[in-house]
């Protein structure tokens, strides 16, 4: 997933560290337009005023709530699409002749959706940027629909595979489009603090959400017990929206909007007009390759940003794992049916909106540390934002994952092992969140902070599509208790990684060339 970006707004898909052009540069394709279109002087086109009703942070509180919100419920309800067909397995298995004896093979179908979000989410962003919050969201919803059409009439497991790489990779972009909404409108970390933990925690919400609500299409107790509606539900959901996001989402990318009035009076007054960024900005090749690589220069080039990836990544995979050792659990120690076992999964919901509610004291500390900051008074400290996250690592996922292990025995009621669930959750929602608020804030002052979240985004993607693909032998070979106390002893290893940020963060931050910190002058050369 990616953050909202402070100060975004008017920010071409290259970031505002990298200017690819020279100011000499700059002023040849100035004159070269002038010489193009007249012997006019080359006007630049800005807001009209303070007060310009069409920028998007002049939008009234009632519209700037509307599209965010339209836009959080996409957010929510399109992820589902990922986990959904999980609680399918042994139907799948079935029609297309797939076997997870030895193997869960069954997954692939996630793995493939997950790992066309990783590659999406770093080179369709910047495509998603160029062509606007609303132009692009209902291109990518559009094909997002057509590849669940295929997924519904799936013929063979290929097709499925196929299909499902490209409608993940489409989630990943519509899913993250309120990140783009959310800085472009709400101005201050204080007034962004709501939508911004909507955001996570919908984002979470509808990962988990997909077993829990689609339980019922393979329940034998109900009439329906055909896995093909998983996906006919969809299609009945998804085409419902699209009038709701045609007419709700406005655009809101500042660049975009006064590109398309710079075209429109070019074209009324024949007159050189053009925003700063036509002028500046590099060709799109150039700015999808610089986007796909930068995310990974930074992710093999700072300890920080890996660090906090993999505890990232961990913490959001968590959720995919789970739709593969709940039913291994809940089936092997309490002979519940595979479907029960995805009912059972809203307890890891219920944990995920406890750990939103956390994360409002979490701001609050934030907010509060700009008192004690010596560094640069006035402002919050970054490694505030992983306080409330020490408490969700070390007792939510750690503890909660020693809970849901040595509570799963046929003499323990199965609500023991349900609240360690909800105990990793909880842990979940405020460890995913507090990473995203922190690389943001670290490596805004660079503008690179785009790009450093692009790869924690990548790493949650990949972790969640092969990590779960280790659960079956895991559990199988250690046994249930040892399998989950493995999982938390990786969870207690990685919750020392804010321990050691929040201790020695000053100075991590001090030695990179990309990361804020008092009275470093980060040059606006391109510095990958």
């Amino acid at each position: 997933m990616s953050v909202p970006q402070a100060g975004q707004t008017g920010q071409s898909s290259t970031e505002a560290g990298d200017t690819p052009f020279t100011a000499s540069s700059s002023q040849e394709k100035a004159d070269q337009i002038g010489q193009d279109r007249s012997k006019d002087t080359v006007q630049i086109l800005d807001w009209d005023g303070p007060n310009d009703p069409t920028n998007p942070k002049n939008f009234s509180r009632t519209w700037k709530w509307i599209v965010t919100g339209t836009a959080l419920l996409g957010t929510l309800v399109i992820p589902l699409n990922g986990t959904s067909i999980t609680v399918a397995r042994q139907e799948l298995n079935a029609e297309f002749n797939v076997s997870d004896a030895s193997f869960p093979n069954s997954y692939w179908a996630v793995t493939s959706w997950s790992v066309g979000g990783a590659i999406f989410i770093i080179v369709g962003l910047p495509l998603m940027e160029d062509l606007g919050v609303r132009l692009g969201y209902l291109i990518f919803y559009a094909f997002f629909i057509l590849m669940i059409i295929p997924q519904a009439l799936a013929q063979n497991f290929t097709t499925m595979l196929v299909t499902r790489f490209f409608s993940g990779g489409c989630v990943a972009l519509l899913a993250n489009t309120v990140a783009s909404i959310i800085p472009d409108v709400w101005e201050g970390d204080k007034a962004r603090s709501v939508p911004v933990g909507l955001y996570i925690l919908f984002y979470l919400m509808g990962s988990t959400l997909g077993p829990p609500m689609f339980a019922g299409v393979v329940d034998d107790r109900l009439d329906v017990k055909d896995w093909r509606w998983i996906f006919y539900i969809q299609l009945i959901i998804y085409g419902a929206l699209f009038p709701l996001f045609f007419f709700a989402i406005k655009e809101t990318r500042a660049n975009v909007i006064l590109k398309r009035r710079a075209k429109g009076l070019r074209k009324k007054t024949e007159k050189p007009i053009y925003t700063h960024e036509e002028l500046n900005g590099p060709p799109m090749l150039q700015s999808l390759a610089k986007a796909a690589y930068r995310p990974i220069y930074l992710l093999c080039t700072e300890p920080v940003l890996m660090a906090s990836t993999v505890w990232s990544a961990f913490s959001f995979g968590t959720v995919f794992l789970f739709t593969q050792s709940v039913e291994q659990v809940y089936t092997g120690v309490y002979g519940w049916e595979p479907y029960d076992t995805g009912y059972l999964q809203m307890s890891v919901v219920i944990g995920e909106i406890l750990g939103w509610v956390a994360s409002f004291y979490g701001t609050k500390v934030y907010l509060d540390s700009a008192k004690r900051n010596d560094e640069r008074p006035g402002h919050p400290i970054p490694e505030a934002r992983l306080y409330v996250s020490l408490f969700g690592s070390f007792v939510g996922i750690t503890g909660g994952m020693f809970v849901y292990a040595w509570t799963s025995y046929p003499s323990i009621h199965w609500m023991a092992p349900t609240i360690g669930l909800t105990m990793v959750g909880f842990g979940i929602q405020t460890v995913v969140s507090a990473v995203a608020d922190y690389i943001e804030d670290a490596y805004a002052a660079s503008n690179y902070a785009a790009s450093a979240i692009s790869s924690v985004a990548a790493g949650e993607n990949i972790v969640a599509g092969f990590l779960p693909l280790a659960t079956q032998s895991m559990y199988e070979e250690l046994g249930f208790q040892w399998a989950s106390s493995l999982l938390g002893f990786i969870a207690l290893l990685l919750s020392f990684a804010p321990v050691v940020f929040i201790w020695k963060g000053r100075q991590f931050r001090e030695r990179s060339p990309f990361m804020l910190s008092a009275g470093k002058n980060f040059s606006t050369d391109s510095k990958t």
